[in-house]
């Protein structure tokens, strides 16, 4: 949400803002609705001294025995109080009205961030990696022999419907392992907290990091008003919903592994071949809670704490800044890694890491107490993945793929399958 004295203040700055999103001036429609609200508020507590200044006088009208000033003081009194209700419940509309204005205008990108229609415009900053060679005609991941057996589309289609898959066998065990070793790395080596999180979660918290209110379609809700989440976005930064924390205990950096689930409403017709795009999903997921000036650095470095998982399974990426047509509605700032899938013959998202600013911490009421004393200031919210599962089991099997029908897995994985270093053409793990 957004600071409306920052709109005050400036409003030529936030229109500027919002057209590099493509999005008409809102400034006037914003400031009037605040004006009017702020001028209820003022009519109420002008009403208020006049009440209670009547108050203070109708016991003197009335030992004075001044009947006729006493009961037209009552009457002042009894008006105003009619008159100070309607303008405080006129007030609470109005306040209503600019919050949900406020709530749904998309973050204000950084100045950093490229001018840009759609992913055409997204800038590469960042490459890792040899685009593998082979020999052969690569498959997509559906189609390696290899993986065939424990993947069934057919069988989820029948238990849930389309975009859900049934993984069983070696594939199933190769996606333990993937998540089991990104929480792994995330935790020992780049510090952060595991969590484990409800899927589940209230309306408010959905509100809290940006889903709602525009963007229900997009998830699940269940007949008691419960969400599913998209992401555990929604759960980890919302650790901190309505909290005012020490400085001292900043930042604060969680990572879960989740089930995900979205609807994928706007993507009728694409990725409908395979486990690129499911309905139901795993991640893992990262996210920072900090100070407003260590956000930028916070940025950088869990964008580092994602690509290391790729570069540990020795899988080509790349880095790029969405445009401002490409960024998504809550974030002011965001890198996306493309993993490189041979049998498309091209990157592929894999992770997304961006920045909000305050943007959900002013929608979450979430704070920070300076050490040094002084007044409680919002803190700034990051996430990231790190990564989605599925995504990297598809990018592994594809780049890992031989020509005989077997996979070659990455030697950071063989701990995590016993040793084990291939899946075979009739799809055994050895």
């Amino acid at each position: 949400m957004h600071d409306i004295r920052a709109i005050r203040d400036n409003p030529a700055a936030f229109d500027a803002a919002l057209s590099r999103r493509g999005i008409a001036p809102m400034s006037s429609e914003v400031l009037a609705l605040d004006e009017a609200r702020r001028a209820s508020i003022l009519a109420a507590e002008t009403a208020q001294a006049d009440a209670n200044k009547a108050a203070k006088e109708v016991g003197a009208a009335k030992g004075r025995g001044d009947e006729v000033e006493f009961e037209r003081l009552r009457a002042l009194v009894a008006e105003k109080k009619s008159e100070i209700a309607a303008l405080n419940d006129q007030a609470k509309t109005q306040d209503a009205a600019l919050t949900d204005l406020l709530m749904g205008i998309p973050n204000l990108p950084m100045d950093e961030v490229p001018e840009g229609e759609d992913e055409d415009d997204n800038v590469e900053i960042h490459r890792f990696g040899n685009v593998p060679n082979f020999a052969f005609d690569p498959l997509e991941h559906y189609e390696i022999p290899a993986i065939r057996p424990g993947m069934d589309f057919e069988t989820a289609a029948k238990l849930s419907g389309s975009r859900f898959v049934l993984l069983s066998g070696s594939v199933a065990r190769l996606h333990r392992a993937l998540a089991q070793f990104m929480l792994d790395v995330h935790t020992e080596e780049h510090g952060l907290t595991e969590t484990n999180t409800p899927v589940l979660v209230r309306e408010e918290m959905m509100y809290g990091t940006g889903q709602l209110p525009k963007f229900g379609e997009d998830s699940y809700q269940t007949t008691n008003g419960w969400w599913l989440i998209p992401t555990a976005e929604v759960t980890l930064t919302n650790i901190v919903n309505s909290l005012t924390i020490d400085e001292n205990y900043l930042p604060r950096r969680y990572v879960a592994h989740t089930q995900c689930f979205r609807s994928e409403a706007g993507s009728a017709g694409r990725d409908t071949s395979g486990m690129l795009r499911q309905h139901q999903f795993e991640k893992v997921e990262m996210v920072s809670i900090t100070k407003p000036e260590d956000s930028a650095a916070e940025h950088q470095r869990m964008t580092k704490c994602a690509e290391a998982i790729l570069e540990k399974l020795e899988l080509p990426y790349r880095t790029v800044i969405l445009c401002t047509g490409d960024l998504g509605a809550g974030m002011r700032k965001t890198h996306d890694i493309e993993v490189w899938l041979p049998g498309q013959n091209t990157y592929r998202e894999i992770a997304s890491v961006s920045t909000a600013g305050d943007y959900q911490a002013r929608r979450m009421n979430a704070r920070y107490k300076p050490a040094g004393g002084g007044k409680p200031e919002f803190v700034h919210t990051l996430n990231g993945s790190g990564l989605a599962v599925g995504r990297t089991l598809i990018a592994v099997v594809e780049n890992g793929q031989q020509q005989d029908g077997s996979v070659i897995l990455p030697a950071a994985l063989h701990p995590y399958l016993r040793g084990k270093t291939r899946i075979t053409a009739d799809g055994q793990l050895v």
